[in-house]
């Protein structure tokens, strides 16, 4: 059972949160992952009374954890009060009917709850969009349930967004409203890609990591640019963008949506365009909170997905941040593990220069020293590589322009189709 409740808490959702371990995981991993979620109630907006977990090989087909066990819980809840449950695994519309119907309470999975956080946490017209289209498209195999669940709620976790203003809707209806909001996206996800566009000749670099790993504190000690930071989970959901001034460099960095275990499918796809920051990056700097016990999960979490989205390959950056709450055995254990990361603590300052020097590297390691003798009717080429490149030297040499600079690779490769159909030497080194 949990601390007792504080009187500030006393008109907070009590909420008991229920989880199994078994053959795919070992009970102190159980109860790591009821601990997140019970995190996870807390930036709902709910307060955990009593964590309760069960060891089975697998989830009961009907009611996940028994009959048996449902009738515990429903003594538990009316012991403490609570009259939401909130299980760590996404459940049948059978499990969460046979639980309602034995416990008499508001039954919400692990899905149903992400979800809600991001309702509330929704800012912009996109964001808004993004997240109302992952509810819909969660509720809609689950419709015959909320049909008589939703119209009696009164409101707190899980009853945000859509829920309140579809409940009177069939599933037809439901589904044109889906239509509705992919096209929106489409639309937006257009803007996106001609914004990206505009910004093709600097260097892109995005922070991932798992949620509150402290990437919205990093962009603002790098930046300096007021981006919304709480210790919280999913405190940020829109992507930010922000220039960035390195030594010899200028970035465009952006902070993305945090990830998490078994973040919601529908979550991943319907926010596709946030994440496109992510898959068209040239650099990727994976944030990690050292300092956590769930260290390895969260590095596991964020590659598996990175794998999802298609970006496990990009060059990246491993860092360790909130090294000041790190104790030396952690701090050598993680040293021993990733000899390459980097080591930072955004909100002290720590580290940071290192970091900086350290994407420098990164970018200049792409670069190919060139000379180049470009005809003087190419004048697109040699202004591409005026915008692009760092010139050295330049000469005109009769019909030629002699040009020797410092490219990158990839806008090596854009300048070389430029100058397909033109008779040219280059020489690199």
């Amino acid at each position: 059972m949990l601390d007792d409740v504080k009187n500030s808490d006393i008109d907070k959702e009590k909420v008991l949160l229920v989880g199994i371990y078994g053959l795919s995981s070992e009970k102190f991993q159980a109860e790591e992952h009821l601990e997140e979620l019970a995190l996870l109630t807390d930036t709902a907006g709910g307060i955990p009374v009593a964590k309760v977990l069960q060891q089975r090989n697998r989830p009961d087909v009907s009611s996940y954890v028994g009959k048996g066990k449902l009738t515990e819980l429903k003594g538990q809840m009316s012991a403490l009060g609570a009259k939401t449950i909130i299980f760590d695994d996404d459940l049948s519309p059978t499990q969460i009917r046979n639980v309602e119907k034995v416990t008499d309470a508001k039954v919400l999975d692990r899905s149903a709850l992400i979800l809600d956080i991001f309702a509330s946490r929704a800012q912009t017209a996109a964001a808004k969009t993004q997240v109302e289209l992952a509810q819909l498209q969660y509720l809609l195999p689950r419709l015959t349930r909320y049909w008589t669940h939703l119209s009696r709620q009164s409101g707190g976790i899980g009853t945000k967004g859509p829920g309140e203003t579809q409940i009177e809707t069939d599933r037809r209806i439901i589904g044109q409203r889906i239509g509705v909001l992919k096209s929106k996206l489409e639309k937006l996800d257009k803007q996106r890609t001609t914004q990206r566009k505009s910004r093709d000749k600097m260097t892109r670099v995005s922070l991932v990591g798992y949620t509150n790993a402290g990437k919205s504190t990093l962009m603002n000690a790098l930046t300096d640019s007021g981006v919304f930071a709480e210790n919280r989970l999913f405190a940020t959901l829109d992507s930010t963008v922000r220039r960035h001034q390195l030594r010899t460099h200028e970035i465009l960095l952006s902070d993305t949506v945090g990830f998490i275990r078994k973040l919601p499918h529908h979550l991943v796809q319907s926010f596709k365009s946030t994440l496109d920051e992510v898959r068209e990056a040239d650099l990727l700097i994976h944030l990690v909170d050292g300092s956590s016990s769930m260290v390895h999960e969260y590095i596991e979490v964020v590659q598996q997905t990175l794998k999802e989205l298609k970006s496990n390959n990009k060059q990246t950056l491993l860092v360790f941040n909130k090294v000041d709450r790190m104790d030396d055995e952690q701090h050598e254990m993680l040293r021993g593990e990733y000899p390459n990361a980097l080591y930072i603590s955004a909100i002290r300052g720590i580290g940071l220069s290192e970091l900086e020097e350290a994407i420098e590297q990164e970018i200049e390691s792409n670069y190919i020293q060139v000379d180049l003798d470009i005809p003087i009717q190419a004048y697109k080429a040699v202004a591409f590589i005026h915008e692009h490149a760092h010139v050295e030297n330049e000469k005109y040499t009769g019909e030629f322009v002699h040009i020797n600079c410092r490219i990158d690779e990839k806008d090596f490769k854009q300048l070389s189709k430029m100058l397909n159909t033109i008779e040219y030497s280059i020489g690199t080194r």
